[in-house]
């Protein structure tokens, strides 16, 4: 079952690229940019982690916090991160437990979706955007919602 508008977020708890725990009670307070994303550095991925990294400032200007999430483990996030200069963590997803959770849908059962969620600062989701292609439009559609809601 996916999560969707008017849900809460659920709990949780990943590590990131640095080996720190990130928890949805750190988010407390904040918004939330989750996005979740099939694979570290293929070229639809690595689009959309450099669009949400030229925008961080943006993002940051909105009162808003960062995460990706894909299933790729801590070298393979470190690296990726590395190479693309990202200033927000990546959370290691490695058995799919947070992406069942949210209930992020495979496409055509095989590959893992793109899908980003803005969760607003008192934890219910505000919008859910799903778009394997279009990996650009998950930051605009980001930062449009963050406008709205302000």
């Amino acid at each position: 079952m996916s999560l969707k508008i008017g849900d809460k977020l659920p709990d949780f708890s990943l590590s990131d690229q640095d080996g720190k725990t990130r928890t949805s009670k750190q988010c407390k307070g904040k918004k939330l940019i989750l996005f979740f994303y099939p694979k570290d550095d293929t070229p639809g991925c690595t689009a959309e982690a450099c669009g949400f990294r030229d925008k961080y400032d943006l993002f940051k200007l909105f009162g808003a916090v960062v995460w990706g999430v894909s299933n790729d483990n801590q070298l393979s996030h470190k690296k990726f991160a590395e190479k693309n200069k990202l200033p927000f963590p990546l959370l290691c997803d490695e058995n799919n437990s947070l992406r069942n959770k949210f209930g992020v849908p495979k496409v055509l059962g095989l590959l893992d979706g793109r899908v980003t969620y803005l969760v607003d600062s008192t934890g219910v989701i505000r919008h859910v955007f799903n778009d394997l292609l279009n990996s650009t439009k998950h930051v605009t559609t980001a930062l449009q919602i963050l406008e709205e809601i302000q």
